[in-house]
């Protein structure tokens, strides 16, 4: 038996490599710094003083989530500085749906053995997210977990809090039949399907993740590690022009993450209604046909599992649908009318 003193490095966790990290992240978290943020990381908890000055009743809306077996695919191909996106866009994307602005945004990582190279990728990639959702990095947790995790494993997962005025939360509530359902690109597969879509390229493509595909324009790891979209900026100010009475007055939002379109837009629905999806009303990506063809997927299993190029959908009155659409063409924002809300049971119905 060795007598030698144990310390914490031959348990296989370093200490200097998470000073390390933190050394390496501090500038990615100061770029997502907001008014409201007090002290820096490297505390115990992150400090955010919120503005009570600007509502009458503010609510907090949070959300918590993780990137799922995406990760999988970032690990093998060495590529770790987009999956921190993410997760940011799997938490404020959802807290969005009730009309929320995020406000700050906490990730926790962990891994058999920290590299500070990837955990800064990583990171890197999160303050990414942030910026894009105009939310604080307040802090987080960097866990070294040795014989936990395999050689080169990690995970994320991140947790996010908004705001709304209470008065100005979108519940769904107004939605009523003959309304609308207008849809917003999704950038790809976004963050969800991914236990499937890794076996249809492991077991039915005989393709490498390195291989390129002419559909894509780029290699199956490439096109399947495109960053979830993040809509925040987007829907705020849609938001803004609603409330002000300058556009079109949105009843209700919805995310398109798991569970794909077919599990998602009947959930923010009052009672006794369905929605009857207009397949074919919008231009679906390369990658979903590819996946749908290479696997033998019935359309049906792939809108439950999938976003088919819809990655956020918002309600409207069918007299306000092109207003909206008008105001998202002059942000930018490519949009369609991709169902109809009518009487029913609370489903999402589609022909091909």
């Amino acid at each position: 038996m060795d007598n030698e003193p144990l310390n914490y490095q031959a348990a296989g966790v370093g200490i200097d490599r998470g000073d390390e990290v933190v050394s390496r992240i501090r500038p990615w978290v100061e770029k997502t710094r907001r008014p409201e943020q007090l002290g820096g990381i490297g505390g115990f908890g992150g400090l955010f003083q919120l503005d009570t000055g600007r509502y009458r009743q503010p609510v907090l809306v949070s959300g918590t989530d993780g990137v799922g077996t995406k990760l999988a695919l970032a690990q093998s191909l060495g590529i770790h500085h987009t999956i921190g996106i993410d997760a940011v866009a799997m938490c404020v994307n959802d807290i969005l749906v009730s009309g929320a602005e995020p406000l700050f945004f906490l990730d926790y990582l962990a891994t058999g053995r920290l590299e500070p190279a990837v955990a800064e990728a990583i990171v890197s990639g999160v303050a990414t997210g942030c910026c894009q959702a105009g939310c604080a990095l307040v802090g987080g947790e960097t866990a070294e977990m040795p014989g936990f995790y395999r050689p080169g494993e990690y995970d994320i997962a991140g947790f996010a809090v908004g705001v709304a005025e209470k008065e100005e939360l979108i519940d769904g509530a107004t939605i009523a039949p003959g309304d609308r359902l207008i849809g917003l690109a999704s950038s790809g597969a976004h963050s969800n399907g991914f236990s499937l879509t890794r076996k249809i390229v492991a077991e039915r493509t005989g393709l490498a993740l390195t291989d390129r595909v002419s559909e894509f324009g780029c290699s199956v790891g490439e096109e399947l590690l495109r960053p979830t979209r993040i809509y925040v900026k987007t829907v705020l100010e849609l938001l803004a022009r609603s409330r002000s009475g300058r556009g079109a007055r949105i009843k209700g939002m919805c995310h398109i993450t798991g569970g794909g379109l077919l599990a998602n837009p009947n959930r923010v629905l009052p009672p006794g209604l369905d929605i009857h999806l207009d397949w074919g009303s919008w231009p679906v990506p390369p990658v979903f046909e590819w996946l749908r063809r290479q696997g033998d997927i019935p359309l049906a299993e792939m809108l439950r599992v999938y976003n088919m190029g819809i990655g956020f959908g918002l309600f409207v009155s069918a007299g306000e649908a092109e207003r909206l659409r008008a105001d998202l063409a002059g942000l930018a924002e490519a949009s369609w009318v991709i169902g109809t809300v009518t009487p029913g049971s609370g489903q999402v119905r589609f022909q091909e």
